[in-house]
């Protein structure tokens, strides 16, 4: 039975090089959650504005619709997405019919936090921005720390992020993606 993984975290974390990489050594598809923004969203972030929950939930609940097909088809996808608040991740893991609210240990949805200290999130946003490969300004990235909300029962994985590509996907293969947290 195939799951979905979420790469998890604010931005600037590496949820897509990390998510593109693991997505490649289990042999799935990669979704990035940004390719599902609408145009007003993107906007908005471009010009430094934070999104709204009346922004997110229609984002979220299209990303938790095509997690659905994944899995009614039997077929693995690593997403890459920040799911700031548990809220936000309850629309995801409902991408799972069988999922019921708080049932984290069953759920098909797994989650992985890429953590890392404000210093080195915002450097590689000021690298992000001055080679000019991304929409969303480093001056969202405290509106975003300030959102991130993790329960300890959600069972979330927690990765440091400041390691090398390589080695956050081998901690997180390692792992066998339980959905059990503890720091890798």
């Amino acid at each position: 039975m195939a799951d979905i993984t979420v790469i998890m975290g604010v931005t600037g974390a590496g949820k897509s090089t990390i998510g593109e990489m693991l997505a490649k050594s289990m042999g799935c598809p990669f979704l990035d959650a940004d390719d599902f923004h609408p145009p007003s969203n993107k906007e908005k972030m471009h010009r430094g504005i934070p999104l709204s929950d009346e922004d997110r939930i229609p984002w979220l609940e299209t990303l938790r619709d095509a997690l659905r097909e994944f899995l009614l088809k039997g077929n693995a996808v690593v997403l890459g997405c920040s799911a700031l608040q548990k809220h936000y991740r309850e629309i995801l893991r409902s991408s799972d019919p069988d999922y019921r609210p708080g049932m984290y240990g069953t759920c098909r949805v797994k989650l992985v936090l890429l953590d890392a200290k404000p210093e080195v999130l915002t450097a590689r946003l000021k690298a992000r921005a001055a080679q000019g490969t991304h929409f969303m300004p480093a001056s969202l990235l405290q509106s975003q720390l300030e959102l991130l909300r993790i329960e300890e029962d959600e069972g979330i994985r927690k990765v440091d992020a400041s390691q090398t590509p390589q080695a956050i996907v081998t901690s997180i293969l390692r792992s066998g993606l339980s959905n059990h947290s503890h720091e890798l």
